[in-house]
């Protein structure tokens, strides 16, 4: 008898959640990935103290988890559509809390880079599919999954950053509870998973989804070129703020509360989610010029910040540069993969991940690395100014191309004049 219980109990489906709490489900777990994703910014500095290093070595441990998320992502950004959601979900949920487990463990700088390299891995795996989950369990009638993938990251990190901010300034061990709560909460969201319905069913070709695909088409390359300087400032100023802002707060502004700190971090992040949803009904191309002059002007305002030492104008800054990092980002990919083929998608969107995760980690490297010899003030002076041309060369892309579109469309002179004559 207890036999047959258990293998009935073994057999029994486990009921799933139906469309729409598992359309909000995945958001809360893509949010708290994302959120721990952004809880080691504000604990840089706590690090630093406890193990000292330097600002090169703190944007190397920034630096290895976007290029082990951008890895991941090229490999096994599309095996959920052979083997299911739900695998991976639980490999990559397991994956992440294994990393927090690490942080918890932390007692030197390797310990810190063999974590950030399991959260990255865990995070390229988990992005995509939980990406993918959101729009396959959109309401037909209300379809938010495009809409949600553009905002949560700025959403997710900026929670992440101020949660772990007010932990560092009023909790007593903030690294050990932090990650302490984080792993739990992975392993709680890894059972969560057994409740989703499974929306992507086993198909072949999973060893072949497994080879990264990363190509423009011919007919999209005009349009990618257009978008590329305005995609690397975007991503790079996020990868600055990310790794040296709590750092370039105290060392330029005097900000030595790591709240504070993190809240420069909110007011770029968060805002970039509000540029995000403000751009979502506009025209591809004039989302991206708008976004583009928008980050413009905010970055020259931070040069201005850095150039006075006024803190409110780096916030003001920060606020500006982060509306118009959704907007030109959404109106970017918007520009690059307009008309582009169903079978093509896949590798056009990784050219645009691979393109923004390089310029989200090597010029914050480069910059570690120059402020200890030039100064983190400098540094970052120079860093914005070439965001602001970067930014203003995509708005002149743009307008040139306008141009060209004009001219290939107006009829040669004696085509009228023969047109006349008819």
């Amino acid at each position: 008898m207890i036999r047959r219980s258990l293998r009935l109990a073994t057999t029994m489906p486990v009921p799933t959640l139906s469309r729409t709490p598992a359309f909000w489900t995945a958001a809360g777990l893509l949010l708290l990935v994302l959120a721990a994703s952004g809880v080691p910014t504000p604990l840089y500095r706590v690090y630093q103290e406890q193990f000292g290093f330097g600002p090169g070595v703190l944007t190397m441990v920034f630096g290895i988890y976007a290029f082990a998320l951008l890895a991941t992502l090229l490999v096994v950004g599309g095996l959920s559509d052979h083997v299911g959601r739900r695998p991976v979900l639980v490999g990559g949920l397991l994956l992440q809390a294994v990393a927090m487990a690490v942080f918890l463990a932390a007692d030197g700088v390797g310990w810190l880079l063999a974590a950030r390299v399991v959260q990255g891995l865990s995070v390229g795996a988990l992005t995509g599919t939980l990406g993918a989950l959101l729009l396959d369990t959109q309401r037909r009638d209300r379809p938010l999954g495009a809409l949600l993938n553009s905002a949560a990251p700025g959403l997710g990190l900026s929670s992440g950053v101020v949660g772990a901010g007010l932990a560092v300034e009023y909790a007593a061990s903030p690294t050990r509870w932090i990650f302490a709560v984080l792993t739990g909460a992975m392993l709680v969201g890894t059972a969560v998973v057994a409740v989703l319905p499974e929306t992507s069913p086993r198909a072949p070709g999973a060893l072949a989804s497994l080879r990264p695909t990363v190509r423009v088409p011919r007919s999209q390359r005009s349009a990618f070129l257009t978008a590329l300087p305005v995609l690397v400032a975007a991503w790079a100023l996020g990868g600055l703020y990310l790794s040296l802002g709590p750092s370039l707060a105290a060392a330029v502004f005097g900000i030595e509360a790591p709240l504070v700190g993190s809240l420069l971090v909110l007011a770029m992040q968060g805002t970039a989610a509000v540029g995000a949803v403000v751009g979502h009904n506009l025209p591809a191309e004039r989302a991206m010029v708008a976004g583009a002059s928008v980050f413009a002007t905010g970055v020259a305002g931070t040069i201005a910040a850095l150039l006075t030492g006024e803190t409110v104008v780096m916030f003001v800054s920060a606020f500006v540069s982060g509306l118009g990092f959704g907007m030109a980002f959404l109106g970017a990919v918007a520009t690059s993969s307009a008309g582009v083929a169903p079978a093509e998608r896949a590798g056009l969107l990784s050219s645009v991940f691979v393109v923004g995760y390089l310029s989200f980690s090597i010029p914050a490297i480069i910059a570690g690395s120059l402020s200890a010899t030039i100064g983190l003030e400098r540094v970052a002076e120079v860093y914005a100014a070439v965001l602001v041309v970067l930014a203003l060369t995509a708005v002149a892309g743009v307008r040139l191309r306008r141009r060209a579109a004009a001219r290939s469309t107006e009829p040669a002179p004696g085509r009228a004049q023969e047109s006349l004559a008819a």
